[in-house]
């Protein structure tokens, strides 16, 4: 069985910057610290697609023995154009609903299925509750990103 509090994590973890995102103005979203960064609107970009990848690799996880996944780059990514381009408000509509997939796909998982692998090329052989353990530390340091940059960028 999935443990409560990453259940917890999962459901509640997003809802942490409703209030900057509620506040935050269009050119906020835009604002890049460093040419090379990203800007806060494509973080969430990132945070919706990575959604995509993650339910694509959980059904692979589920599907095959101990799949071997390569490093996730948006830069590398074909889709990402796609998802960067997207404004925010298009964002915040596909990340809730990619994340009431993900909630809906692990609750449902039984003790043997969390037990499958799949082969991390950094971080190694990983079951499913420590893929969504890195799902949510991947999803938090973007978040973190996404507030630094709304909150950086208010005081311009």
């Amino acid at each position: 069985m999935l443990s409560e509090v990453t259940l917890a994590r999962l459901e509640g973890q997003l809802d942490g910057l409703r209030s900057s995102i509620a506040r935050a103005q269009s050119e906020q979203w835009e604002r890049k610290p460093a040419p090379s960064k990203w800007s806060a609107r494509e973080n969430l970009a990132h945070l919706a697609r990575y959604h995509e990848v993650f339910l694509e690799r959980l059904s692979r996880i589920l599907e095959a023995e101990r799949p071997q996944f390569g490093r996730y780059r948006a830069e590398e990514d074909e889709e990402w154009p796609r998802w960067s381009s997207l404004d925010v408000a298009s964002l915040l509509g596909r990340i809730r609903g990619l994340r009431t997939q993900v909630i809906h796909q692990v609750s449902g998982l039984s003790d043997e299925q969390l037990t499958r692998t799949g082969l991390h090329p950094v971080l190694g052989e990983m079951d499913i509750p420590l893929w969504l353990e890195f799902f949510l530390l991947h999803e938090a340091h973007h978040l973190y990103a996404i507030l630094f940059r709304l909150r950086d960028s208010s005081r311009t």
